[in-house]
C-alpha cells in the first residue's frame, strides 16, 4: 500500500521513490521493499510537512509535541523486523528555515538471513538554515544478520544537523549474543555540494575476535554514533565531552571540517543507551535552544 499527502498548498509531488512491492525469492519467502519520503516546509515562521509518501512497510506517524518542539515524525516498520532480502528507503528534506524531529518508533530487529542482505538507504537533505534530528533507536542484530546500511547527508552551508544510530550484538536479555554475519554501517556527509567525511563499519563472518579485542570493541555488547554537522561543529566540541559519561560507558569525541563526531562503546547495552539519551538531550538543548528532553516515544 501506498500513499501521498501534502497541505492544502496543492498537490501532493510526484514520489521518486516507487511503490512498494513484496517479491518472491528463490527460497519462496517474500521479502519487502518500502519507502519512505517527507519533505517540511516552513511557511508564516512555522514548520510544516509539505509532502509524504510512504509505501509499507514503512510508515510515519506525528504525535503531537509539547510547546517549543519542531514537528515530530515517529518512523515505524510495520513488519517487525528486517530479513535477508528486505529493503528500506528513506529520504527526509528540511526546507530553508524548517526545523524537524525524526525518531524511531521501536527498536529495529534484524534477523538471521539464509544468504541475502537487508538493506537500508537514507539521505537526509538539509536547506539553508534548516535544523533536523535524526534520533534513532537500537537496531539489534541476531546471530547470522546480513544488514547495510547507508546514510547519506547533504548540507546548506549553514544548515544544522544532529544524527546518530545505535547497534546492539544480540538480545543480550534472552542470553543471546551475536558475532556471525554482515554488517556494514556506512555515512556520507556532504556540505554545499562538497564531501566532507565518510565512514564505514564493515564486519563480516565471525567477527568475534574483533568484539573481543582491546583495539576493536574490547568485549562491547553495544556501540552508537552521533553526528553533529553545523558550522560551530568545533566551538561544541567541550560541551559534548562535558556531556559524556564518566564510568561504565566508554566515549569521546572529535570535530572537524564543520562536523563532530561523538562515539559510545559499552558491555550493557542498557547503559549505553541511557548514555546516548542524556547526551542528546543535554546537547540539543545547550546547542538549539530545544527543550532538555527526549519525546516520550523514546522512552516506551
Amino acid at each position: 500500500m501506498a500513499e501521498a499527502i501534502c497541505d492544502a498548498d496543492g498537490p501532493a509531488v510526484a514520489p521518486e521513490i516507487p511503490p512498494a512491492t513484496r517479491r518472491e525469492a528463490a527460497d519462496g519467502v517474500g521479502r519487502a521493499e518500502g519507502a519512505l519520503e517527507m519533505r517540511f516546509k516552513r511557511r508564516d515562521g512555522v514548520t510544516h510537512l509539505d509532502h509524504l509518501y510512504q509505501a509499507a512497510p514503512l510508515r510515519a506517524l506525528f504525535p503531537r509535541v509539547p510547546r517549543g518542539e519542531p514537528p515530530l515524525a515517529a518512523l515505524t516498520n510495520t513488519s517487525g523486523g528486517l530479513v535477508g532480502g528486505d529493503s528500506l528507503r528513506l529520504r527526509l528534506a528540511c526546507g530553508s528555515g524548517a526545523a524537524a524531529t525524526a525518531v524511531a518508533q521501536a527498536a529495529e530487529k534484524v534477523y538471521r538471513s539464509r544468504g541475502a542482505d537487508a538493506r537500508i538507504d537514507t539521505v537526509l537533505s538539509l536547506a539553508e538554515g534548516a535544523w533536523l534530528e535524526w534520533l534513532p533507536q537500537e537496531t539489534i542484530l541476531f546471530q547470522d544478520a546480513r544488514m547495510r546500511r547507508v546514510t547519506r547527508i547533504e548540507l546548506a552551508p549553514d544548515a544544522r544537523l544532529l544524527a546518530g544510530e545505535i547497534l546492539v550484538f544480540g538480545r543480550r536479555a534472552r542470553g543471546e549474543a551475536t558475532h556471525r554475519g554482515l554488517l556494514r554501517d556506512a555515512w556520507e556527509v556532504s556540505r554545499g555540494g562538497r564531501p566532507v567525511w565518510a565512514d564505514a563499519l564493515h564486519l563480516e563472518g565471525d567477527y568475534a575476535a574483533t568484539l573481543r579485542a582491546s583495539a576493536g570493541f574490547d568485549g562491547a555488547a553495544a556501540t552508537a554514533t552521533a553526528l553533529y554537522a553545523a558550522p560551530d561543529a568545533g566551538d561544541r566540541l567541550t560541551l559534548a565531552r562535558d556531556l559524556l559519561p564518566a564510568d561504565g560507558v566508554t566515549s569521546g569525541a572529535t570535530a572537524f571540517e564543520g562536523l563532530m563526531v561523538v562515539r559510545w562503546l559499552a558491555r550493557d547495552p542498557l547503559a549505553l543507551r541511557r548514555a546516548f539519551g542524556a547526551f542528546w538531550s543535554g546537547f540539543r538543548h545547550r546547542a538549539a535552544g530545544l527543550p532538555d528532553a527526549l519525546p516520550r516515544l523514546w522512552h516506551v
